[in-house]
């Protein structure tokens, strides 16, 4: 975790340094900036010496941040002998890198400013570090000559997936499907050679699936020849031309000492002419591709090449107009029979220990790597008690009896990340087992752990968003939930990949997980810097003393309210403070001392007026702030002071109900020029001049409660189009009095970066959705509870042309007129509580992208109407579009998809709902 040190520190000394230090602060944070750079060069990654430094790094970067922290935080000004001090950190850890690495040019920051004395120390000490290092490379290349020579010879640890799968001797079961796709292609109509690429995380049964597909019968008669290789990590091209050569020439010869020119040539003749089917097992580079791709030839007979990677965007290099088959985890029952055939082969599970069986299976989360390791375990005792044993806890059970091993294969995918992604990646450590994470929720923490690295010419969340895409490529996250318009909503992480977030974590002193074994508060400089609470134990800790971890995050259910305040303030360098879990009923006005805050959520069920002193958090990037009631009429309207618009770092705020006032005109000291969200507001003032106070506004939230006495002009709603760069927006109409149903007035208007809008009880005549229409970046569209009113409406050509999600709910509609040149990319269409619609118009069944049409609570003539479409579209033979009927009389109908259903608890409901929104 050297690079995330590094790359915090950066961030404190390009924040906190004071200007008339500019030689020393430069020196040292181009020091900072080519360590970083150095880190970030490909043909470091992996080697000896760079791993032996970072511990070393990472040493100094904690001490010189502590020293400048601590500093501000008591708000003593930074001298040149604290600037001094915060440079020596780095002196033996530069000089010695230096000594190993002559091409890294360092300032040697305060070397300059030394005396000569202390100079002449350091060198004394330079020369003992040096030789002690020596001494431990010598040694570590031993070793590492050793597990080569090993592995030669057989006796190595397993060094991947494969080789366990193949020595275990795994059954294929749950890949029927794949299987006969895959087959599918590999003897489709198409004579162009073809590359299949077939992707998923380690260990999910790829080689597995390769391994039958090249040994079926029908495969092996259709091609002529067939040959497998095994690439991996550290591949060697002459190897890799050696066994395709041996496995595809007719007669035998010696390869010995052939150089890979002559290999290369002789693999293109014995493949020329002739139908091959080739299997790239384990690639893990595009290098890997290039160095062989262009000795396949292409003789349009239907050759074949299946490529397996754990990699995403391997897969796509390779090629990228084929679609890659992405491996999924087995389900409940695959996973159950697969522990039975690795446990008793073709003979059945003893009824006694079907039950624990199935649970153990469950517990395995679909992983088949796992259910064969635990299978091999169980096997060894058929006794209940000791399946029960396994059952409390599988992942425990697999780390303690072939922990080694099948970490090893874990985290081969680890080692492989580069540097910027690895912090990222153990981050997901600090959530429990099965936590269902929000990504608007992850971004903002890595962005105020420091993770992300300023980034040009895009935005810190647009970066994170691509360190997401780029974990995922690389199957290390899997997505759970997209939202309407496609995008990434919630992730999650598989067990046995977050036992290896937590255990590399704990190594490197990045994270520390608080549970039911611990009793002490973690302390001191060398201990983990990020503590996360996954139990309720804070009442039985023993005594605090101060720590320097910089984040804290609770996800216990409950706890003393004084216990956790007491916690929280030992850490008075904190970073991050995540309580989304704790109910405070007084305002926790001792967080306000936490100078150095950035991320700040908790639930607040206390009095309506938020201290104006939240203005001493002035580094707070996010602010999250709820209530935490199940029943959304007892939200309280939350007055915030008037200081916030006095904490120019601020990115996002999000509550459930606030009030923001404005500032004054003349009040020239006030603006969020960084500000990107705001949510939830009430009877929020959009002119101009509040509007160019939050510029870079992209998500906007806002309820208006109308009274029936104030004028909705007043409200200036046209002056959103003055916000260039929003992108979300929520507005809702509502009327206190029952009896007020005064439509909106018709000076709405929207800019066109417009992506998703949400408007509620606007009462806006249909004739007017050109206003929407228009829109032509909008890609979402919720219109609730008389957003528009009329009984027709009647869509135009050249409106809606990126929309994919449309929904109307409680609505007096009687009539849409449209057809599918009017919504050319929608692919769901739900209404909901659409009570006088008569149908819906035959011509939605022909847009090509349209995927499901939803109706709840809708006229007897409108589910007519829908179904007739249908079958319409069968007839077609599209079968693409589904309809669902919802219904609160058949419990909102059993079509609904309930796979991805969990059982949570109030607060995790509440806490989906609000991150959500």
């Amino acid at each position: 975790m050297a690079y995330a040190a590094l790359l915090s520190l950066l961030q404190t000394l390009e924040e906190y340094l004071p200007i008339p230090l500019k030689k020393i602060t430069s020196d040292l944070q181009n020091n900072v900036s080519q360590l970083l750079g150095f880190l970030e060069d490909p043909s470091t990654k992996n080697s000896l010496p760079i791993k032996h430094f970072e511990g070393q790094i990472i040493d100094a970067s904690f001490e010189a941040q502590d020293i400048i922290d601590s500093h501000v935080s008591r708000h003593v000004v930074l001298s040149k002998s604290v600037i001094r001090r915060v440079g020596s950190c780095f002196l033996e850890t530069i000089a010695a890198l230096q000594y190993k690495f002559p091409a890294i040019h360092l300032c040697g920051t305060s070397v300059n400013y030394m005396h000569p004395g202390l100079k002449l120390e350091l060198e004394g000490r330079l020369k003992k570090v040096i030789d002690e290092f020596d001494t431990i490379l010598e040694a570590l290349s031993k070793i590492k000559d050793g597990k080569e020579e090993a592995s030669q010879q057989g006796n190595s640890s397993i060094a991947s997936s494969s080789r366990f799968v193949a020595s275990n001797k795994s059954e294929m079961v749950g890949l029927d499907q794949d299987l006969m796709d895959i087959k599918d292609r590999l003897t489709g109509t198409t004579s162009k050679l073809d590359i299949i690429s077939i992707v998923g995380m380690g260990g999910i049964g790829k080689t597995t699936l390769t391994r039958n597909l090249y040994k079926d019968s029908l495969i092996e008669y259709y091609f002529q020849i067939r040959a497998w290789v095994v690439v991996s990590q550290d591949y060697h091209v002459q190897e890799m031309f050696t066994s395709l050569v041996d496995s595809t020439r007719l007669t035998g010869g010696e390869l010995h000492q052939t150089s890979i020119e002559e290999l290369a040539e002789r693999l293109y003749k014995n493949l020329k002419g002739r139908r091959y089917l080739i299997v790239m097992d384990d690639v893990w580079d595009t290098k890997a591709w290039d160095d062989i791709r262009r000795f396949f030839p292409d003789d349009n007979n239907g050759s074949r090449i299946i490529l397996t990677t754990r990699q995403s965007e391997v897969a796509i290099y390779a090629n990228s107009n084929s679609p890659i088959h992405h491996m999924s985890l087995l389900g409940s029952n695959a996973s159950w029979e697969l522990l039975c055939k690795t446990i008793f082969g073709q003979e059945g599970c003893p009824f006694r220990l079907e039950k624990i069986g199935m649970k153990i299976a469950h517990n395995c989360k679909g992983l088949p790597l796992a259910i064969v390791v635990i299978g091999g375990l169980l096997s060894k005792d058929s006794k209940q008690e000791y399946w029960e044993q396994i059952a409390k806890d599988v992942n425990l059970a697999v780390v303690r009896n072939v922990g080694e091993q099948f970490m090893e294969i874990l985290s081969m995918s680890y080692n492989w990340l580069p540097h910027h992604l690895k912090a990222c990646f153990l981050y997901m450590g600090v959530f429990p087992e099965d936590h269902e994470i929000f990504v608007s929720q992850l971004i903002k923490l890595w962005i105020a752990e420091g993770f992300i690295k300023p980034p040009t010419p895009k935005s810190f969340e647009e970066a994170a968003e691509d360190y997401l895409k780029d974990l995922i490529g690389r199957s290390l996250i899997q997505v759970r939930k997209r939202t309407h318009n496609g995008e990434i909503k919630t992730c999650i992480i598989h067990d046995m990949l977050r036992e290896l977030c937590v255990k590399k974590a704990r190594d490197e002193k990045f994270l520390q997980i608080m549970d039911w074994d611990m009793r002490t508060f973690p302390q001191g400089r060398d201990d983990q810097r990020r503590v996360s609470i996954h139990s309720d134990i804070l009442d039985y800790l023993r005594d605090v003393h101060d720590s320097f971890a910089r984040s804290l995050l609770y996800f216990c259910k409950r706890a003393s309210n004084n216990q956790l305040l007491s916690y929280t303030m030992s850490c008075r360098l904190l970073n991050v403070l995540d309580a989304l879990t704790i109910r405070f009923y007084e305002f926790p006005i001792g967080i306000l001392e936490l100078f150095h805050l950035k991320y700040l959520a908790f639930i607040y069920r206390g009095k309506r007026k938020f201290p104006a002193s939240i203005y001493k958090l002035q580094n707070l990037q996010t602010l999250i702030v709820y209530q935490g009631y199940i029943d959304s009429s007892k939200i309280d309207t939350l007055n915030l002071p008037l200081n916030i618009w006095k904490m120019p770092k601020l990115r996002h705020l999000l509550f459930e109900r606030s009030f923001l006032p404005c500032p004054f005109p003349t009040d020239h000291s006030v603006i969020l020029e960084n500000l990107q969200t705001l949510s939830e507001v009430t009877n929020f003032k959009c002119n101009k001049e509040v509007l160019k106070l939050m510029p870079k506004v992209k998500k906007l939230g806002i309820s208006y409660f109308h009274d029936g006495r104030t004028e909705w002009s007043s409200y200036e709603f046209n002056n959103f189009v003055y916000l260039h760069h929003l992108e979300t927006l929520k507005c809702l109409f509502i009327a206190t009095d029952y009896r007020v149903t005064a439509p909106l007035p018709i000076n709405l208007a929207f800019p066109p970066s417009l992506k998703k809008l949400t408007l509620s009880g606007c009462r806006i005549s249909w004739e007017k959705m050109t206003v929407v229409g228009s829109l032509h970046n909008l890609e979402v569209l919720k219109l609730k509870d008389y957003a528009f009113e009329g009984s027709i409406w009647e869509t135009k050509e050249g409106e809606f042309t990126k929309l994919k999600y449309l929904l109307i709910y409680m609505n007096s509609l009687e009539h849409w007129r449209a057809n599918s040149t009017h919504f050319p990319q929608l692919r769901h269409i739900s209404l909901d509580f659409c009570n006088k619609l008569a149908a819906i118009p035959s011509e939605i069944g022909d847009i090509q992208t349209l995927e499901l049409l939803e109706l709840s609570e809708c006229s007897s003539s409108a589910v007519a109407s829908a179904m007739l479409i249908q079958e319409e579209q069968q007839n077609l033979e599209n079968d693409g579009l589904r309809v669902r009927i919802n219904s609160i009389r058949d419990n909102y109908n059993s079509d609904k998809d309930t796979s991805l259903k969990k059982v949570t608890t109030p607060t995790y409901q509440i806490q989906c709902r609000f991150l959500a929104s």
